[in-house]
């Protein structure tokens, strides 16, 4: 036998190996795993871009506000005498939280653009009211002549100060004061106004205030009072209730929301009044916990609020649908291979990587579009491109413009019923195992004769 008809008949049998080109299709689906990746880092890349752009607008108009309070910080002096005849003297802060606060008022959304992001911001009109019951520290040991309520101070707790649009002015009985930026202790807040005042602890002492803040994503309240009712409303349609506790009464609709909580003094974990960070347990501030700009719903101050967010993350979305990129190129595969056992025209392994990166493009091209008009619309022209594309090119390759259009219909198939899975995000888990199962139930129907066509190709090889 010749060297020539050695060659002939090796060439013969690679065209025509099952095994040969599973194992061919099996590498290149490995090797399409890089531009896979790539695109998913470009996606990361393009996100953290997004979000470096917003915060800087966060941080310009004020970034998401946690506010707690009124409090009255009490200085309590004591002192004891030391060897060589001296007396020292020790300085304590006695905080007292209030009876009843009742927050009411309105959210204002307001989008703002920079470059191609788009960001959500608000401005809040808040009106505060309530009042301290008489004062009496009970059960902390304290001598009466140590308080000093002369030098009394009350405090608002604000966590970002650039977002106060106007002057705070409270109401304390009959009196008006105008609040200083800054607080005399950080026990209990980290950042606020005060202002200096004579308490008569043995009045019934109310106040009311309101304050305007502007402020990004979070608008949230640290249930401080004994008896804490907050009262939002806003036209934003997109309403994220997060924290310890939830509204005992919300309504969500086109429109905008409505929400109502109601905190008592027995669902949190602090009293009323205690010397030093009595909300932190000896900690250094009662911190608000949070995970991704979030309210972790186990934060020990038990704040609670809501947050404004976007209905549309292109890039979640883009990265969802990657996240499916390699399978369906093994799909698309299965698709040209089942196809050229039928039509029993020889597809070049070469063909089969220039399908496999068309299929590629389309995330690249969802993402590129989907950063200047809606996701929707970005996922129909990228999937209509590739389609039209792979389809085109399938024709060309089985000489046979009915198998291009039957491909381009499955890949069509294949791209709605993924663009469903991305919409349901409480079911894509279930609907898409049984999509799974329905394709591999195909794809083993198809592939029951395969031995068949192993047992003539190994008769060939012995002719």
């Amino acid at each position: 036998m010749s060297t020539s008809s050695t060659f002939n008949k090796i060439n013969q049998w690679a065209r025509n190996s099952i095994s040969l080109k599973l194992l061919v299709i099996g590498l290149f689906v490995l090797i399409l795993l890089i531009p896979s990746e790539l695109v998913q880092s470009l996606i990361s890349e393009r996100e953290a871009t997004r979000n470096e752009t917003i915060s800087e607008i966060w941080r310009t108009w004020g970034d998401r506000q946690v506010l707690a309070g009124p409090v009255i910080s009490v200085p309590v002096v004591t002192s004891k005498s030391v060897p060589g005849g001296t007396i020292e003297s020790t300085t304590r802060f006695l905080h007292f939280l209030p009876e009843n606060l009742s927050v009411s008022g309105e959210v204002v959304p307001i989008k703002r653009y920079r470059s191609i992001y788009e960001v959500v911001l608000y401005s809040s009109n808040l009106k505060l009211e309530g009042n301290f019951k008489p004062l009496n520290p009970k059960g902390l040991n304290v001598q009466p002549l140590d308080i000093k309520w002369d030098k009394a101070y009350i405090s608002f707790g604000i966590s970002d100060m650039k977002g106060v649009k106007e002057n705070i002015d409270l109401a304390w009985n009959d009196s008006v004061y105008r609040m200083k930026a800054g607080l005399p202790v950080h026990d209990i807040l980290n950042g606020g106004v005060s202002i200096p005042l004579v308490v008569n602890p043995a009045i019934d002492n109310k106040f009311s205030f309101k304050v305007q803040l502007n402020g990004s994503r979070l608008l949230a309240f640290l249930p401080f009072a004994a008896e804490t009712n907050v009262n939002i409303t806003s036209s934003w349609a997109n309403p994220s209730f997060e924290g310890a506790f939830i509204p005992y009464d919300k309504s969500v609709t086109k429109d905008g929301f409505a929400a109502k909580w109601k905190i008592l003094e027995l669902n949190r974990n602090y009293g009323q009044y205690g010397f030093d960070n009595f909300i932190g347990n000896g900690e250094e501030q009662p911190k608000m916990m949070f995970n991704n700009d979030r309210i972790s719903p186990d934060n020990q101050a038990g704040g609670f609020g809501v947050n404004l967010i976007m209905p549309v993350d292109q890039y979640q979305r883009t990265t969802r649908a990657a996240k499916y990129g390699v399978l369906f190129v093994i799909l698309t595969f299965v698709t040209f291979f089942f196809f050229e056992l039928l039509r029993k025209k020889y597809v070049h392994p070469l063909q089969y990587l220039i399908v496999g990166f068309a299929v590629m493009l389309f995330y690249l091209l969802l993402l590129s579009m989907a950063e200047y008009m809606l996701f929707d619309l970005a996922y129909a022209i990228a999937a209509v491109v590739v389609t039209l594309m792979v389809m085109l090119y399938a024709g060309a390759i089985f000489a046979n413009r009915k198998y291009g259009i039957i491909v381009g219909l499955i890949l069509f198939m294949l791209y709605a019923y993924f663009y469903t899975l991305l919409q349901l995000q409480l079911y894509s888990l279930l609907f898409g195992s049984i999509g799974m199962a329905i394709m591999l139930s195909v794809i083993m129907l198809l592939t029951r004769n395969l031995h068949k066509e192993r047992q003539g190709e190994e008769t060939e090889i012995e002719g």
